[in-house]
């Protein structure tokens, strides 16, 4: 009784750490990450609001990257204060040794392994596929009636457009478009909007030049003119980012590197528990040094991993890589805790 009380006493703990690092490092990436979203709106006002709600699919796949390091700091930080108040010297002088740091260490790691392995393998990518299509669609659909001028804004690789705007009115346009001539179509004032996939333009009071491959010059002078235009730009383009697979995308396409990949980061996550244990836990050491020695080891193999996997490698030399990697880290944890 006296022991499970301790168990579930420790692991409330390390859970409010863990979430506590979690909010931190997810609000830092999620800010950074809504902030680059923002971009999208430069002379096109999109609502707030969509750009809000794109940003919330970026949240699986931000805290699949951000796990192991939330980890990390979550568990220093629970056990540094568990140490500071002599609650872990209290639980060892008890006669229960470390099994009940040793046993909720184990039984946190594996609810965070089963939340990581569906996260990591089939939410975050199915999430992940959706904020990209989102984002496209967002990035090629423009909402005339948002803008209050265009500088010239590229509607597709053909189609140049200018216009000042007064209220709901729109003056001076100047459209650039080619077909099987070159065309420039001025008008003073007019109307825009999209229907059925097709750009549509109102003109009043304008001109257009056309210009044919014998360099031939047409010239028309008209009072109304209705001029529609193709939106390319809707058709969309078929999703290749490897963060948007899921496993079962993985093992239909024999994508072996991308479930490698997954399948590291979960062993990477048993690394940092079990040296945490091995480094830390094991004799009660939350010396500053010590802690900082754990953390920058444990960081480096993190970002080698993260580097390797964003590089364009072959399964072989990314086993071989992370192996190698792995390997000296612990003989460098070997070292420090034979000489500390």
């Amino acid at each position: 009784m006296k022991s499970s009380k301790i168990n579930t006493y420790l692991f409330i703990q390390i859970w409010k750490y863990f979430s506590l690092i979690l909010f931190i490092f997810l609000s830092v990436a999620w800010l950074l990450q809504i902030t680059r979203l923002f971009t999208i709106t430069n002379f096109i006002h999109i609502q707030i609001y969509d750009i809000f709600i794109l940003s919330l699919y970026l949240i699986p796949n931000i805290v699949a990257i951000i796990t192991p390091f939330i980890i990390i700091f979550g568990l220093l930080l629970c056990f540094i204060k568990l140490n500071n108040y002599n609650e872990l010297i209290a639980i060892y002088s008890l006669g229960l040794g470390l099994s009940p740091l040793k046993n909720t260490l184990m039984f946190f790691g594996l609810i965070i392994i089963t939340i990581f392995t569906f996260l990591n393998f089939y939410l975050a990518p199915t999430i992940y596929k959706k904020y990209k299509i989102q984002e496209y669609e967002l990035r090629n659909t423009l909402d005339f009636n948002n803008m209050l001028f265009s500088n010239f804004l590229n509607l597709d690789k053909n189609t140049v457009l200018d216009f000042k705007k007064k209220g709901n009115e729109y003056k001076d346009l100047f459209i650039s478009f080619d077909d099987e001539n070159e065309n420039i179509v001025f008008a003073k004032t007019g109307k825009i909007f999209n229907k059925n996939n097709q750009y549509n333009f109102e003109l009043t009071d304008g001109f257009k030049i056309s210009i044919d491959k014998n360099k031939q010059i047409e010239k028309l002078e008209f009072l109304n003119y209705v001029l529609k235009i193709d939106n390319k730009n809707i058709i969309r383009k078929e999703i290749t980012d490897k963060n948007t697979l899921t496993i079962f995308d993985n093992i239909e396409n024999e994508n072996y590197l991308y479930i490698v990949f997954s399948i590291l980061d979960i062993i990477l996550i048993i690394y940092v528990i079990s040296l945490f244990f091995y480094n830390n836990l094991n004799k009660i050491n939350f010396q500053i040094k010590n802690n900082v020695f754990f953390s920058l080891v444990c960081i480096s193999v993190l970002i080698i991993n993260q580097i390797l996997k964003n590089s364009e490698i072959v399964l072989i030399n990314y086993l071989f890589l992370m192996t190698i990697t792995i390997f000296f880290s612990l003989i460098i944890f070997y070292i420090n805790r034979r000489y500390e």
